[in-house]
């Protein structure tokens, strides 16, 4: 880079989880494309199943749009292959005792090599990042990678000024402020009472215990999607709506992805499929179904007859899992009206002409890219901010239909409940107006993220706080 480097230096230290490397570094581009010098910093373990997946993703600057972006992995303490990393309760604060020495060791030795870190920017379930700035006196800023929404039902359950549900009364309906009630199996499923993950509940609340550190929460949301909540918490801390970050306008010219796996090719497939005629299904990277789940909607598939492209991510090895099968004769009756991945474009997929309508878990990533896109959902949502998230997408922005309420309900749902719904989503009167809605939201976010858009003044406006602050230093 040599004389040629940026300036402001902002170091992004991201949760190692495909949900959130995937946004973390969709700023980090964004960041860079504006003239930045962006460093991404995630552990090792997941550094290198990032450049297994993507050779561009080394220890070199790599130029993106007039900025930098570079990529530097910290150990975790933990040996390959370690089964502890999938018991949160070990693994969260493991990664705290040991990252907050590594990150300030990293800081350091970039004031020494002459690229001060300008600011620090983390996201949930690392909120320790936080302490890390304020001991170096760095400007710090987090990235909330949910909805709006979800960050207000955490902030008022973490400062008790909205009643949650309790061990004493676990049906209670919420009702938080610019939002519709929200049932007790709608709000954010870590902070019920009976939920088995409350220790990511728990992190992501330490994000809110540290909430006056940051100097601003940017959020992957954008003002015309939620704007009333956005007014609401904009009364609590500063609010920056800098989303979708997956729509990028002016797309810079770099092959620089966060998946962790390579995608299977399917978009010759889909090019082969008339518009507006394959269902997308995927559960993201994390949601593991039960097979006698995998096995009913298979059959729903095949007894809708529509065509399908299907991802079955078999599931990490610190999991413990069993791979997905899929019933006996199903791929030979199925035929070239359904293709099967384990990994896909996704990006690319929802933006397909081919696809109809997409049957997803509803984490907030895929949400936001669905809408973007202007594909109608079906939901299918299994905890934490999934379950809001389907809330919002069916019954507020009018892009879904519900098919499951999440796992609290343990339910298996059925068959013909999957045909049901499958077809209401792809055709009919139903299907039109969900494809119309979409394409509203669609729009919305082209222009939010537009030049002058209401997300692109707020990492503008994000961007010129910093430089000042850098600037006084």
């Amino acid at each position: 880079m040599g004389s040629e480097t940026p300036s402001t230096h902002i170091f992004l230290v991201c949760f190692p989880a495909q949900g959130h490397i995937n946004p973390m570094l969709r700023l980090g581009k964004r960041l860079a494309a504006k003239g930045m010098l962006v460093s991404f910093s995630t552990t090792e373990n997941y550094g290198k199943e990032m450049r297994k997946a993507n050779s561009d993703i080394n220890d070199q600057a790599t130029p993106v749009g007039s900025g930098f972006i570079r990529f530097e992995f910290f150990q975790d303490g933990l040996p390959e292959d370690d089964p502890k990393r999938a018991d949160m309760d070990y693994y969260v604060p493991k990664l705290e005792l040991v990252g907050k020495e590594l990150v300030a060791q990293m800081i350091k030795r970039h004031a020494t090599e002459g690229r001060p870190v300008s600011c620090l920017v983390n996201n949930p379930f690392i909120p320790w990042v936080c302490d890390v700035a304020v001991e170096l006196g760095i400007p710090q800023a987090t990235l909330w990678i949910q909805s709006c929404a979800v960050f207000s039902a955490y902030y008022h359950y973490n400062n008790k000024t909205v009643s949650f549900p309790t061990e004493a009364e676990p049906n209670m309906d919420v009702q938080l402020p610019g939002m519709p009630v929200l049932k007790h199996d709608e709000i954010p499923s870590f902070l019920h009472p009976s939920d088995p993950f409350q220790v990511l509940g728990r992190a992501i609340l330490g994000q809110f215990k540290k909430l006056s550190k940051s100097l601003y929460v940017l959020m992957d949301t954008f003002q015309d999607l939620e704007p009333e909540i956005i007014e609401h918490m904009s009364q609590v801390c500063i609010v920056k709506p800098v989303g979708p970050l997956f729509k990028n306008p002016k797309a810079p010219e770099t092959s620089i992805r966060g998946d962790l796996m390579k995608a299977d090719d399917c978009l010759d497939w889909l090019d082969s499929k008339p518009p507006d005629s394959v269902v997308y299904i995927s559960f993201g990277s994390i949601v593991h179904l039960k097979q006698e789940q995998v096995d009913e909607i298979a059959h729903g598939l095949l007894c809708s007859g529509v065509s399908f492209l299907w991802v079955l991510k078999p599931p990490a090895k610190a999991f413990g899992l069993e791979k997905h099968v899929l019933p006996q004769g199903f791929l030979e009756e199925v035929g070239d009206k359904g293709k099967l991945v384990q990994w896909s474009p996704q990006e690319q997929v929802l933006g397909h002409t081919s696809v109809a309508c997409f049957l997803t878990h509803c984490g907030w990533n895929s949400s936001v890219e669905a809408l973007t896109s202007g594909v109608p959902v079906v939901t299918f949502p299994q905890w934490g901010d999934q379950v809001t998230n389907a809330k919002f997408l069916v019954d507020v922005f009018g892009v879904g239909l519900r098919l499951s309420r999440g796992k609290a309900e343990n339910r298996l749902v059925m068959r013909a409940e999957v045909e049901k719904c499958l077809l209401e989503a792809t055709v009919g009167d139903k299907a039109v107006e969900l494809r119309r809605n979409a394409l509203k939201w669609k729009k919305a976010a082209e222009e939010a993220v537009a030049e002058g858009g209401s997300s692109d003044r707020s990492l503008e406006d994000f961007l010129d706080e910093i430089s000042k602050i850098t600037s006084v230093a």
